[in-house]
């Protein structure tokens, strides 16, 4: 799948579960719940204890394009080139690093660097950016993206933390493309409840249809 293609299939999708986990075992039956689950988009975040082969044997198990990979929390394009390498389909960051969008776009790889005022959305955007993660969710909240949008309508935005099933359908309201889930879709991984997880993101999938039905 080319760059467009992978960015239709987040929008289209409109979840992306974030998954953070002790260990390999816990992230592959996370990822495994939240596929189960419908969701199409898995990010792989660099807290993960031995995030790059994960992504690279899940890659393998998803080649036919049916779900996409994507490596989170990449600091560095050092880091970003090597999950490219295992296989990610897109890179998130918790905030703008030039290098990294530049060795995306360098290798026609989506970038999701995140930003939390006006000013760094556009630096995002004039780096090169594909979508603009706001982050950390919780903190700005939807008003942010419809802020932003104001100026920008053209702005392509997805938020990433303190998204939960409650306010979900607040944030595609407000303009989101897709959202970023982590501790709010996955946190029965903890107990080792991974039948809530998928259970979960069929509501969290539910709400997004929904309120894109009512805007």
């Amino acid at each position: 799948m080319n760059k467009q293609e992978i960015l239709s299939k987040i929008k289209e999708g409109g979840l992306v579960a974030v998954v953070r986990a002790d260990n390999a075992e816990m992230a592959f039956k996370i990822a495994d719940a939240c596929i189960e689950g419908g969701v199409a988009s898995i990010e792989i975040t660099y807290t993960v204890p031995g995030a790059t082969e994960i992504i690279k044997e899940l890659s393998r198990r998803y080649s036919s394009g049916e779900i996409i990979i994507g490596a989170g929390t990449v600091m560095d394009s050092e880091t970003a080139r090597t999950a490219i390498l295992a296989g990610a389909q897109y890179i998130v960051s918790p905030y703008l690093s030039k290098e990294v969008v530049k060795i995306c776009n360098r290798y026609q790889i989506a970038s999701m660097p995140g930003a939390m005022t006006v000013r760094e959305a556009v630096e995002c955007l004039e780096a090169g950016a594909d979508i603009i993660k706001v982050f950390p969710g919780e903190v700005l909240g939807p008003t942010f993206i419809k802020a932003v949008k104001g100026p920008m309508p053209y702005a392509v935005m997805m938020p990433t933390g303190g998204v939960t099933l409650e306010n979900v359908g607040e944030w595609i309201k407000a303009g989101a493309v897709a959202v970023g889930a982590g501790g709010s879709l996955t946190a029965g991984a903890k107990k080792g409840d991974y039948n809530s997880i998928t259970e979960l993101a069929k509501k969290f999938i539910d709400e997004i249809k929904k309120a894109r039905n009512q805007k």
